[in-house]
């Protein structure tokens, strides 16, 4: 089976400074790669590379076999790739409902839209008159996220999904990840939290000064995160 993403050899960076040292990596149909290492380890620069924010200065870039690399964003977009990125990337001055409607920029109905969003995350259905920037953190995830749940994509991208909410609500936000993953979405999510993510990784893989260093069952990298960098007491870990 072909797979959704892969990274051959990929070097990149910003300017002439590489962060990436030749990464190698796949995410197959309908899983869940979970990224984790430390701050500076090249984990955003990756997904950057992955939605054609930025342009990779050597190796390959296949989204479902094909060659990719040097793709804006835009192509990509086409290709299937939605990224969530750290901050949301929501218009935090229109409502959840004006919000809604400029996700069917895809080509969505924006009442399919709205009943997708608001059959995930009935607390939109409840804010949908607000201004999204007065909404809290996760309410302001959920609706990130329901942007990607409309674009029905074939690789979802998520940097960094719990940062600043509570540990309820990204146990809730996560419920979602999973669900999407069970329709066939191939989900990268690069996390501070290794315990929120690997709950729903089907794998994982650290990384450390722009290589990857590991990559094996959930289970296994968590305790490799614990004894190697991170602190076995630590919970949930930050990566």
């Amino acid at each position: 089976m072909t797979a959704i993403l892969e990274l051959r050899n990929i070097r990149g960076g910003y300017g002439t400074i590489d962060v990436l040292h030749g990464l190698n990596f796949t995410v197959e149909p309908g899983q869940v790669h979970a990224l984790l290492g430390p701050n500076g380890a090249g984990k955003t620069t990756t997904l950057g590379i992955c939605s054609g924010q930025i342009i990779p200065s050597g190796g390959q870039l296949l989204i479902s076999g094909r060659e990719v690399q040097g793709a804006t964003s835009d192509a990509l977009a086409r290709a299937g790739v939605c990224l969530i990125p750290e901050g949301r990337g929501i218009f935090p001055n229109l409502t959840v409902t004006e919000n809604l409607r400029m996700f069917t920029h895809a080509g969505v109905s924006f009442s399919d839209l709205q009943d997708k969003a608001f059959s995930q995350f009935p607390r939109l259905k409840e804010r949908r008159k607000q201004v999204a920037g007065t909404m809290s953190g996760g309410e302001q995830q959920m609706l990130a996220m329901s942007r990607a749940i409309s674009t029905s994509p074939a690789l979802l991208l998520l940097d960094e999904l719990s940062m600043g909410l509570a540990p309820l609500i990204v146990e809730e936000l996560y419920e979602r990840v999973a669900e999407m993953a069970a329709t066939g979405i191939s989900i990268l999510v690069v996390e501070q939290f290794a315990s929120a993510v690997l709950g729903v990784a089907d794998v994982a893989s650290i990384m450390l000064h722009g290589r990857i260093t590991r990559t094996g069952p959930p289970a296994e990298i968590a305790e490799e995160l614990a004894d190697a960098y991170l602190g076995a007491s630590a919970d949930p870990t930050p990566v």
